[in-house]
């Protein structure tokens, strides 16, 4: 609708059609009232007619009450003749509202989001007060967006209030009419007002979400904290204990150690303590259903089986001091008991006994004597181990044996002179005098050991009744040299002897049990008349289930015993004998690798008829599953065999051939257990042999972690580590899972699926990792991945980074010398270049020297 002014009607007519585009369909003029203007207006048109008319058709209206026929009073303000009640100042003033409270809301969207993703993205720290601090930070600004929220909502609903209607009386159709007008910015308002609402129950959703991981993982850092300190703490008293170990020494000692022990036990009461308490927080956020369940579960059964392992360890040393204190202190009454028997026998001069009476009294001094003396030489170290439940060390048994054979001697002696004294006493004759022999003819005589004629009684019956009384004062206090004990070097010689017979002794029992198996059981899997006890499938399961038996005792009864035997009187060749066959005992690896194999087939078959018949045959107690380790218990007894030599030989001839015997022995034994695990490790693609030696294996706690080393909110679900069992070669190291099997030696044998290699040339190390000291970083490349590794204890980790070093060093050390070979055949390339071209720089020249050297030739 256009107003009657032509020019300016024609001007806004063009402005509205640019605004609106296509939305123009029909032109309503209103002619004035008056009659000059309508005058005006007639001619105005009358010359701009053809412009209207060229786009859009143009009605003149003569009056208000024509313009009703085309558009309804409602849509009309009241000076057009309409009921619509309108203000322009006022809708200004409500749209600029509107779109402002829109674009307050979209700005609100943006800023709830921009809040969660850092929320997401943020690195968190690795300490309790930063973590604390955060949490106090997020919390403050989640406050303050809740009130701009709140604020916001208050805004949207005054908005509301200012678009509803008054109800009165008189205008209700007039509400009625502004209710239809206002329907739209209102539904505007609401709905903005509902996306207002939605945005803030997400937002408290997420927040609560979020709150409640973050306080779990505050909770999980102090617990993880609190079980460190116990773990480093528990580990200490451990130390401490084990320091304990050694049960040898003086009774003096002895006693300092059970004192320090009780130092120590009250010392773990308090550990134990707080132990149990955090044990009972691990199991408050298990309760509370924490996002790391397993990992405090884990923690909380480690701190308990530490606990155990701590209270049982002090316990069973405590018992094991006490009766090593107990059999020191009957030692040092048997020791008291000699030098009363020698005292006694100091004493009964040939002077002192002219009388009957005399005679008699000596008499009754020695039956006392002996009485006393009997319970300490009827003894033997095997009772005592068996009485007090203690494994009796070389150096007891040989003191043991020492005032054994002097008590012998002693009683031996008395006996005589009982006689010689019970004829003083009936007859009153002089006595024969007897020679009372010292102390080191005592141990040099050839008398027995242990004394079988009064029977045995044990130590426990006979203690209370111990008791050391002065006979007689004697006149000379002896010296306590050489002659009261065994020269140290001859008590060695007598250990080390002891030590290196049982090594051939114990050859012999071990040639002969194998070649009872090989003949007993193996060769009868060839004989037809045992075919019916044996499954069919059985027959064929020979080399399986023996392995390489056969091979090994070739290898003992022909080479190495009479090696052993020759060793015989000269304990300083054990260990050439052991080095001189080292690579001979490789035989035992494939043994054990082909032991779970043969386990299988032993519990498959071990009930049938023939297994039963072979042991009949051979009067055997134990099956043969028994017999079939006996080569895996023999290879791990030779080490501590010589480990006992090695402990007798030190400074003697041959101590440093025995100490490399004993190394490659232990080599051997961790190279054949690597070779199980590796054999174990199933899913890689290609040889394992092709990664070079493996220098260790063992089983890890694993995090995931990131090359900027810290932890991110959305990879708590990460939180909870990864149990990897770690293989290092030379020239790779090998991730694996350790898989939980079930069945009948799975124990034994483990299983590992395999999950990735990383070659070690692209390897790298962290040493140190933030927060635990067991803890350290294997990274790959530019640290594209990071693995955080967590080993069972500190020495673990520090072994495992001192091989990785070495591995990196050579490395190190191999690609510059391949650097150096290439730049010098770079170099020698270069010469002969250079070379090259100097020759063929002047080719006149060349066949000039030929020509001259051809003439000379034909002029000779």
């Amino acid at each position: 609708m256009a107003e009657a002014n032509p020019p300016r009607g024609k001007m806004r007519f063009r402005r509205n059609a640019a605004s609106f585009p296509g939305n123009l369909h029909l032109v309503l003029v209103l002619r004035p009232t008056s009659f000059l203007q309508r005058t005006f207006t007639d001619i105005g048109f009358r010359f701009s007619q053809e412009d209207f008319m060229l786009k859009l058709p143009v009605v003149m209206l003569s009056s208000v009450s024509d313009l009703l026929t085309y558009i309804d009073d409602k849509q009309l303000t009241p000076e057009l003749g309409g009921t619509l009640q309108y203000c322009h100042s006022e809708w200004i003033i409500f749209r600029n509202a509107i779109e402002n409270f829109a674009l307050t809301v979209k700005e609100m969207a943006q800023m709830l989001q921009s809040f969660g993703t850092e929320l997401a993205e943020t690195e968190l720290p690795d300490d309790i007060p930063s973590i604390e601090e955060i949490l106090a930070i997020r919390a403050e600004r989640y406050h303050l967006l809740k009130n701009d929220i709140t604020a916001v909502t208050k805004e949207g609903k005054i908005l509301l209030t200012n678009l509803e209607v008054p109800d009165t009386e008189g205008a209700v159709s007039s509400r009625l009419e502004c209710h239809q007008q206002i329907s739209g910015d209102w539904q505007t308002i609401n709905k903005l007002l509902t996306q207002v609402h939605d945005m803030e129950t997400a937002f408290d959703g997420f927040w609560e979400k979020h709150q409640l991981k973050m306080e779990q993982y505050l909770q999980l850092w102090k617990f993880e904290q609190d079980f460190q300190e116990l773990v480093t703490e528990v580990e200490f008293l451990l130390n401490q204990q084990a320091e304990l170990a050694d049960v040898t020494g003086t009774i003096a000692q002895v006693k300092q150690k059970i004192k320090k022990l009780e130092n120590l036990d009250e010392n773990s009461q308090e550990l134990l303590a707080k132990a149990q308490f955090v044990i009972l927080h691990g199991h408050k956020l298990a309760a509370n259903h924490h996002y790391a369940l397993d990992l405090i579960c884990q923690r909380c059964n480690e701190l308990r089986y530490l606990s155990d392992i701590l209270v049982n360890e002090i316990k069973a040393k405590r018992i094991q001091l006490s009766r090593t204190f107990k059999i020191h202190k009957l030692l040092q009454q048997a020791r008291q008991c000699c030098d009363e028997g020698e005292c006694l026998l100091a004493n009964q001069e040939i002077d002192k006994f002219q009388s009957k009476e005399d005679a008699q009294k000596a008499l009754q001094d020695i039956e006392n004597f002996l009485e006393m003396a009997l319970p300490f030489i009827n003894y033997e170290p095997e009772t005592l181990q068996y009485e007090f439940d203690v494994i009796l060390s070389p150096e007891l048994k040989i003191q043991m044996k020492t005032i054994q054979l002097k008590l012998e001697n002693i009683r031996s002696i008395f006996e005589n002179q009982q006689a010689g004294f019970r004829n003083l006493a009936d007859k009153h004759v002089r006595p024969v005098q007897f020679v009372v022999p010292t102390s080191e003819n005592l141990i040099r005589s050839r008398a027995p050991f242990f004394s079988s004629k009064h029977g045995k009684k044990t130590w426990r019956q006979n203690q209370s009744n111990l008791k050391i009384e002065v006979v007689h004062d004697c006149p000379e206090k002896r010296s306590s040299g050489p002659s009261s004990s065994l020269d140290n070097s001859n008590s060695l010689d007598v250990l080390k002897n002891h030590v290196l017979n049982e090594l051939i002794q114990t050859e012999r029992v071990y040639v002969r049990e194998l070649f009872t198996v090989l003949l007993g059981y193996r060769a009868e899997m060839d004989n037809p008349e045992m075919f019916d006890l044996m499954p069919p499938l059985l027959r064929n399961k020979k080399d399986i289930l023996f392995g390489n038996m056969a091979e090994i005792y070739e290898f003992h009864n022909d080479i190495f015993l009479s090696s052993l035997e020759n060793c015989a009187h000269a304990p300083e060749r054990v260990g050439l004998c052991f080095l001189e066959r080292k690579d001979d005992f490789q035989m035992y690896a494939k043994y054990c690798q082909n032991k779970p194999r043969s386990e299988t087939i032993w519990r498959k078959y071990s009930e049938c008829a023939f297994f039963q018949e072979c042991q009949r045959k051979l009067k055997h107690r134990l099956g043969l599953d028994s017999y079939l380790l006996k080569p895996v218990q023999r290879i791990t007894k030779y080490q501590l065999l010589l480990k006992e030599l090695l402990k007798y030989s030190k400074d003697c001839e041959g101590s440093a051939q025995l100490k490399e015997a004993l190394d490659a022995m232990l080599d051997l034994l961790k190279s054949v257990n690597d070779s199980m695990h590796q054999i174990a490790i199933n899913g890689y693609i290609g040889n394992l042999n092709e990664l070079g030696k493996m220098i260790m294996q063992g089983g890890f706690s694993v995090w995931i972690g990131h090359k900027k080393g810290a932890t991110k909110m959305k990879d708590l679900a990460r939180f909870k580590p990864m149990q990897r069992h770690l293989f290092l070669y030379e020239k790779a190291i090998v991730f694996c899972k350790r898989r939980v099997e079930s069945g009948e030696g799975s124990d034994r044998y483990p299983s590992y699926s395999f999950k990735h290699c990383w070659k070690m040339d692209e390897v790298g190390i962290t040493e140190f990792v933030k927060g635990d000291n067991r803890k350290f970083e294997i990274w790959y490349g530019e640290k594209e991945e990071v693995y955080i590794v967590q080993a069972p204890n500190v020495d673990v980790k520090m072994t495992w980074l001192k091989e990785i070093r070495n591995i990196l060093l050579k490395q190190q050390e191999l690609s510059t010398v391949k650097k150096r070979k290439q730049q010098d055949q770079l170099a020698e390339q270069d010469k002969i270049q250079i070379s090259l071209q100097q020759n063929d720089e002047d080719p006149c020249r060349r066949w000039l020297s030929y020509f001259d050297e051809a003439t000379m030739s034909n002029g000779k």
